[in-house]
């Protein structure tokens, strides 16, 4: 068996292989969990506090629980994870490409090191595998434009003010640092939830966890996906927007045209913080209406509700932005990543080229999908989440395992023993 990806959907995935006694092999073009290390800014930290951020069976060490992992000890902590079980991973090798076999079972799969045959391929290789960048302002609008993940630091942009473009976690910790070193930055909100960092001394995982939200089923296909404001940085704070406005930050709604040296925005920025406003509203009601129905000890945050009134670039909207004039150079996108899969040839996509599966379990027999956004449920692309979804998959495999096995008692007495090609 093949599982392609050796971050934290592949060393989950190994482990309930192993569990299972499934004999298999993990490809990593380059090094555990590379992604997190050098695919990051410098400054990131986990969105969720290490005593939630895991796999169930090891702690962080270097980590409190109540703290957050930087983007290098989440990868330390997944290479020591993968030797607790001997992982059978091997780093370095590119699969390039995977395809059924013609008149025998399972498929082959080429790599920078030889060819693999296997009756099993997993895809491990998460979510963010292709930056996105709208084609909004082209390239030769003379202006410096990267995407978070080629972001690094302050220091790593041309002088200058910055636009971004995007207010989840990433574009929310990344505005902040780049104002914090004495740009001035405009940032461009879209829809999004705003849960709160901490409320009632238990943080935001813990409430999606006790009112069972992390196990909603996942949205319609072509639901629109929500980014979420919400960060671990600086020890973890509720991400609220008009104190990013009050730190000089301004903010413009969703970026939506460019012509001749100008940005246009929608007239949306309101609506999207109101949005924001009533997610965050709703999980404190929530939340109290669980501490009072289960009769909880937990300290009341009346504060907590108490919103102030919109900043004057919120209620007096900037539309468009003269990117000279402001000083601007550099615009950073933070619009998030799409799935690419160009290596794997085999009927398992719809017309857009996105995954089809159940839970993982793929339309096309013998391949499965893991680390998907809403794989099973909420947290299926967090650390934990694709832990289950991984056990889940282990547990089917092993089923089919077991049906192929299977031959009509009179037909397996007749059977002739045939040599197979080695396989995984």
């Amino acid at each position: 068996m093949l599982v392609v990806g050796a971050g934290q959907a592949g060393i989950a995935m190994s482990e309930h292989l192993t569990a299972q006694d499934i004999d298999h092999l993990v490809l990593e073009r380059h090094r555990i969990a590379e992604r997190w290390r050098t695919e990051r800014w410098d400054s990131l930290v986990a969105n969720g506090p290490a005593w939630h951020d895991r796999f169930p069976g090891l702690e962080f060490t270097e980590v409190g629980a109540d703290e957050f992992a930087s983007k290098d000890q989440v990868a330390d902590y997944m290479a020591t994870y993968a030797q607790t079980f001997h992982a059978p991973i091997r780093c370095g090798v590119e699969v390039t490409s995977v395809r059924r076999r013609e008149s025998a079972p399972g498929f082959v799969a080429e790599t920078s090191e030889g060819t693999v045959l296997a009756r099993h391929v997993v895809a491990a290789t998460g979510p963010f595998q292709k930056p996105v960048i709208p084609a909004l302002v082209p390239e030769s609008a003379g202006i410096h434009q990267l995407h978070s993940s080629d972001y690094r630091n302050p220091g790593q942009l041309p002088p200058g003010n910055v636009l971004v473009v995007g207010a989840g976690s990433s574009g929310v910790q990344i505005a902040e640092e780049l104002q914090q070193s004495g740009r001035q930055v405009h940032l461009a909100i879209g829809p999004h939830d705003r849960p709160p960092r901490r409320y009632r001394s238990r943080d935001f995982v813990w409430w999606l966890g006790v009112l069972n939200k992390w196990e909603a089923t996942a949205p319609s296909p072509d639901a629109s996906h929500v980014t979420i404001a919400v960060s671990g940085a600086h020890g973890g704070r509720t991400v609220d927007f008009r104190d990013l406005a009050a730190t000089g930050i301004h903010l413009v709604g969703r970026a939506e045209a460019y012509h001749d040296g100008t940005v246009r925005f929608a007239d949306d920025l309101e609506r999207n913080i109101a949005a924001g406003d009533a997610n965050y509203l709703t999980l404190l009601h929530e939340a109290d209406a669980y501490v009072e129905r289960n009769g909880l000890d937990l300290p009341e945050e009346p504060e907590a509700h108490r919103l102030g009134p919109y900043p004057d670039c919120v209620t007096a909207p900037l539309r468009e932005l003269d990117l000279a004039a402001a000083g601007i150079t550099t615009i950073l996108w933070a619009t998030g990543f799409t799935v690419d899969y160009g290596w794997l040839q085999v009927d398992a996509f719809d017309e857009r080229g996105r995954p089809q599966h159940e839970r993982g379990v793929s339309s096309e027999p013998g391949v499965h999908f893991l680390g998907l956004p809403w794989q099973s449920r909420r947290g299926s692309s967090f650390i934990w989440g694709v832990w289950h979804d991984a056990r889940h998959l282990a547990e089917h495999i092993a089923i089919q395992r077991a049906y192929l096995r299977y031959a009509p008692q009179q037909a397996a007495e007749d059977s002739t023993t045939t040599t197979q090609p080695s396989a995984v």
